[in-house]
């Protein structure tokens, strides 16, 4: 009876044993197909706007890059690619074995404004997003005002409340308005001028900003080539006061 019970139990050991190797077999077999039949061979990029495809991939590839189309994307969403200038966040999709899909999620600009040799891009709250010597096109820059300190993250330190809320209100007009405007100017009178290629646009106090913004993009389009002055500070939708002097 006990040679028996020594034999079932030695059955049952092989039994396991078997069932083990087949496991560890099994799983050796996983981890060489994961390692040798995903790797990528290409990488699609998608949202971006004030970067290129191939920064976006370079960023991808010097931030831990691990070549292999599912442990990319496994570890880009236990550790996110991080602390790119202008980007809220990246994410990275599995399209197939030897593919990619990068998505660019770009923080929303509103403007900028120059401080101590510097750009600070703000949102449309006036919060400051970025602050860094690179200039972008598309982010229209506040000049003439002074600051005694900047900080990331906070609100754009502006004592004076009505002119923070007429900057916002411009800067979103813009944004509304799809208006390509290179700069906006606070004179030392408190009149605001905004420039566009070799036009410089006069705006008055900023009191009428909306009715003078509404159909400025129709007329910068019958000045498109020219130099000179739009004078909008009086400026009337209905009858369309304004007058433009050529610069000579």
């Amino acid at each position: 009876m006990a040679e028996e019970q020594g034999k079932i139990i030695q059955f049952k050991k092989r039994q396991t044993n078997i069932v083990s190797l087949i496991i560890i077999g099994v799983i050796l077999i996983m981890i060489i197909v994961l390692f040798t039949c995903f790797k990528i061979e290409e990488i699609s990029v998608t949202g971006n706007k004030h970067y290129t495809k191939e920064q976006i991939t370079e960023y991808v590839k010097n931030d831990g890059y691990i070549d292999n189309t599912i442990l990319l994307m496994l570890k880009n969403k236990v550790n996110p690619i991080s602390d790119i200038p202008f980007i809220a966040k990246i994410g990275i999709d599995y399209e197939n074995a030897h593919k990619i899909t990068v998505t660019v999620y770009e923080k929303a600009l509103a403007g900028c404004i120059e401080y101590m040799d510097r750009y600070v891009y703000f949102d449309q709250d006036g919060y400051v997003l970025e602050i860094s010597l690179q200039k972008l096109s598309d982010a229209p820059c506040v000049t003439g005002m002074s600051f005694d300190s900047i900080e990331l993250h906070e609100k754009l330190p502006i004592k004076d409340k009505k002119r923070f809320k007429l900057i916002l209100k411009l800067t979103q007009l813009i944004n509304k308005y799809k208006l390509d405007i290179d700069s906006i100017q606070f004179t030392s009178e408190d009149e605001l001028i905004m420039y566009h290629d070799d036009i410089r646009i006069e705006l008055g106090d900023g009191s009428k900003i909306e009715e003078q913004l509404i159909d400025l993009d129709k007329i910068l389009l019958g000045l498109e080539g020219k130099k000179g002055t739009l004078d909008m500070k009086d400026f009337d939708a209905a009858i369309g006061t304004a007058s433009f002097k050529v610069k000579k």
